[in-house]
């Protein structure tokens, strides 16, 4: 397979959300355990780190650990050198998008230059009525979206901006110091949504972000595709990437014997079926299906935290393959 130098690889990182740091002792040892594997990442060659962006654990609320988003990747902006740093994908719902759009500027400045900054509507009810967010429908949700978006790109870009939304408000409000990058760190909208907020990726982000099989996932591109055509944004112009699960081992006996390892007790050969699940010769040849979809960047949320394996094996006998 000739190497694609266009191609990216990147880690979502434990803090705890998926009750994967249960096992370790204390909240320091938790911590350096999502810094070590921040780093490991970083050594064995990928592009990027993400977090979560989330309150508590799933599937139940649990009084386990769940280290906050911007707090993890400030900190990550000073102990890694390389790796790009990202939410996958951060919550429009707990967050005024004039002081996201400071905090992301800041850590850009923090991180030389290193922010990829993912957003999406929010879709945790329990979580967000939980801590006090408000939870509207789903059209008012992406609307929502829309208008931050719109928001904290002209807060990146201006010297100063007034902004009368439906949602959203502010008069002469400027934001400085601008991000290092220019015109502004990327815009990443994850959902997969078909009728609305695919809609919004075509309108306004640089990148899109959704999981499925290869074929879902190929067809949610053609849906987007369309959209793109009826706003006349060139399709090409969005980088199209894919998010899930990962869980390699060397043998098929390894992976058929740990199961389905879904967060919502999806059966195994769904889970295989929507997720890199597999030996490291399996998990390339269906890489290889959503490269010739389109797919630009897989992020890989690694099941069997917080051991590295997974992590290890991806890196060392999978992204070789198409570099």
């Amino acid at each position: 397979m000739p190497p694609d130098p266009a191609i990216s690889f990147g880690a979502l990182l434990p803090i705890g959300r998926r009750m994967e740091l249960a096992g370790i002792d204390g909240a320091a040892a938790k911590w350096e355990h999502t810094v070590e594997t921040a780093l490991a990442a970083e050594a064995l060659g990928y592009d990027s780190v993400w977090v979560y962006d989330h309150l508590h654990n799933v599937p139940e609320p649990a009084g386990e650990a769940v280290f906050e988003s911007w707090t993890v990747l400030s900190a990550l902006s000073q102990r890694t050198a390389r790796v790009r740093l990202g939410h996958m994908a951060g919550n429009n719902l707990f967050r005024n998008p004039a002081l996201v759009a400071k905090m992301a500027a800041t850590l850009d400045v923090m991180s030389g230059g290193r922010l990829e900054w993912g957003i999406g509507a929010g879709w945790e009810e329990r979580e967000a009525r939980a801590h006090g967010f408000e939870f509207p429908r789903p059209a008012e949700r992406i609307e929502r979206l829309g208008e931050a978006v719109e928001l904290v790109r002209a807060l990146w870009t201006k010297p100063e901006v007034s902004f009368q939304g439906r949602h959203y408000r502010l008069e002469r409000a400027q934001c400085d110091p601008k991000p290092l990058q220019r015109p502004h760190p990327r815009i990443w909208i994850a959902g997969r949504g078909e009728k609305r907020m695919l809609r919004l990726v075509a309108r306004e982000a640089d990148c899109s972000n959704f999981g499925g099989s290869p074929e879902d996932w190929g067809r949610r591109c053609k849906v987007l595709r369309n959209h793109c055509a009826e706003l006349g944004r060139d399709y090409d112009e969005i980088s199209r990437t894919w998010s899930h699960d990962a869980f390699l081992r060397e043998s098929e006996a390894e992976v058929a014997a740990a199961g389905s390892r879904g967060l919502w007790g999806e059966s195994s050969p769904r889970w295989t079926e929507e997720n890199l699940v597999g030996t490291p010769e399996q998990v390339a040849e269906k890489v290889a299906r959503y490269r010739a979809h389109g797919c630009r960047a897989f992020l890989l949320w690694c099941a069997d935290y917080p051991s590295h394996e997974t992590l290890r094996l991806f890196a060392e006998r999978v992204i070789p393959e198409f570099r």
